[in-house]
């Protein structure tokens, strides 16, 4: 069995997104857009922003008023006591679902000043409710390309749409079944020492 050895950097799930151009619920392209700024040291030492300036994929989905009423809540809730907004916690008016005593933690905020994100799973790809962005003024969920980054995967990465599909929907099932590629690397270069 391979042995890893644990690295210790000090960077937050901010120093991912700070870089990306701001965008709103809706907007965004699949095709090349210039990045929103220069790239984080982060960025730069895990060649996530690889020498490219531009990034592809950056798209949000579309939300509801009332999503982005609950993302709202849920980002001031975050920034306000660092606690996740409960189901329960919201208005009654906001709930549409019967069930109010499992998975209540169905609105999740990506924790900007945290040094990992929660994990990124194929779910992101029915809805965004588990991936809030962290910036209040966005108020929308994650984009292709911040799921992605989140993953670790380099910006100059395109995902394939499957042609009976939305290519933004098949892209986020993608980066949700990934192993992420830095881990993906590590894993192989232990495997490479054994041999």
């Amino acid at each position: 069995m391979p042995v890893f050895t644990p690295t210790e950097w000090k960077y937050q799930v901010s120093d991912v997104l700070r870089d990306m151009p701001a965008l709103r619920s809706g907007q965004g392209k699949m095709t090349a857009v210039n990045s929103g700024g220069p790239p984080t040291e982060y960025l730069k030492r895990s060649a996530i922003r690889n020498g490219v300036d531009v990034v592809t994929q950056h798209t949000a989905r579309p939300h509801s008023d009332q999503d982005k009423t609950i993302y709202r809540m849920a980002v001031e809730t975050w920034d306000r006591s660092k606690q996740r907004l409960r189901y329960t916690d919201l208005p009654e008016k906001l709930r549409t679902h019967k069930n109010n005593s499992t998975f209540l933690d169905r609105f999740k905020v990506v924790a900007a000043n945290e040094p990992y994100s929660h994990t990124v799973v194929a779910h992101i790809s029915k809805d965004g409710h588990h991936y809030i962005h962290p910036d209040i003024r966005q108020n929308r969920s994650l984009s292709v390309r911040e799921a992605a980054r989140l993953q670790s995967f380099p910006d100059d990465f395109y995902f394939e749409g499957i042609k009976e599909t939305n290519p933004r929907t098949a892209a986020f099932k993608q980066i949700g079944n990934a192993v992420p590629p830095m881990m993906a690397e590590q894993i192989a270069l232990g495997l490479k020492a054994m041999l």
